[in-house]
């Protein structure tokens, strides 16, 4: 039996429908906070409900007591933790939402792994950790002492409390750092969304850095099936001592999950007027605090360890949301 927390959220959703499809059972935990339009998230439940096999609670990590009734009433033998507040300008105006949700939320779901005595947790990271670093693409074992925004801080706060965890009681804890997701029911606050609902309604689109801007762009069906192989892996990692801060001699391992193929901004924004035939009204403006200027994942190590392959190209992840969105939006 599987716990995913976050199961409301875009990665969250499509994760569990692949595993009911696939046949498990799966327990969605997820508070549907107002961050972005709840109808979108009820939406996606409504989707996961119709499985005999999904069982959903609406609880918030805050909330200890809530947690722990749910680990008693079910024998979890895995934790998949995508629950977050997301966002990194969101983080500048509302700090103490990434303190409660990312640092205390965290903390709780870690502590009843720990007490329930769960076989794995694997847990949401992000791409964000790598902050002021200029060495790309980038790897796990890079230095990332230097994040540029609240979110990102808390995303590595949340690597050194796993390992810890995993050092101290032999909990098996595995975090995946997400490079720029998108695809069908994806996120309104980014990029891929908030583009075509601009360039559908004749408004400009903001684009930052006055478009100087890369991101390693990955179709939510590769996160997914990268995901998958983690999970239905039953081998320990292999005991490492090294300089390699993604690897341990505890059961903890950090690896990037990501595309591997940068796109520029501009590029991006091109396909997505191409496929609708409009062109886009373009508002330049600066570098915005705490964002980066490109992200590039290296995933040799996903590669090597699971035999990973993102195969969605930008062309068809984007034609594949835009057909969503214009049906969903009656666009």
């Amino acid at each position: 039996m599987i716990l995913i927390t976050g199961s409301a959220g875009f990665i969250g959703f499509h994760l569990s429908k692949k595993l009911l499809d696939q046949g498990h059972q799966v327990i969605g935990f997820d508070n549907i906070n107002d961050y972005y339009d709840k109808n979108l998230k009820e939406n996606r439940l409504s989707i996961l409900k119709s499985y005999k096999n999904f069982f959903f609670y609406k609880r918030d990590l805050i909330n200890k007591d809530h947690l722990n009734d749910l680990f008693q009433k079910y024998n979890f033998t895995k934790v998949i933790h995508l629950a977050a507040q997301a966002g990194v300008r969101y983080s500048l105006s509302h700090p103490k939402a990434y303190i409660d949700s990312n640092i205390h939320g965290f903390f709780n779901i870690i502590e009843m792994c720990r007490k329930y005595e769960i076989d794995h947790l694997i847990f949401a990271s992000s791409s964000s950790v790598y902050g002021l670093n200029e060495k790309y693409p980038f790897s796990e074992k890079d230095p990332v002492d230097h994040p540029v925004s609240l979110y990102g801080a808390t995303k590595r706060s949340n690597e050194l409390i796993a390992h810890s965890y995993s050092h101290l009681y032999n909990l098996k804890c595995t975090g995946l750092r997400f490079f720029t997701v998108y695809g069908p029911w994806g996120r309104p606050d980014m990029a891929l969304f908030l583009f075509t609902k601009a360039i559908l309604n004749k408004q400009k689109i903001n684009v930052y850095n006055n478009g100087e801007m890369r991101r390693d762009f990955t179709y939510i069906s590769d996160i997914i099936n990268g995901i998958i192989l983690i999970l239905n892996s039953s081998k320990n990692y292999d005991v490492k001592n090294d300089l390699n801060p993604s690897v341990s001699k505890a059961q903890f391992r950090i690896f990037n999950i990501g595309k591997n193929t940068p796109v520029k901004l501009m590029d991006f924004i091109s396909e997505i007027e191409k496929q609708l035939n409009i062109k886009a009204k373009i508002n330049f403006m600066p570098l915005q605090p705490g964002d980066v200027i490109k992200s590039h994942a290296n995933v040799d190590e996903l590669i090597n360890e699971f035999d990973y392959k993102p195969k969605i190209s930008v062309q068809y992840g984007i034609e594949k949301f835009l057909n969503w969105y214009k049906e969903y939006y009656k666009k």
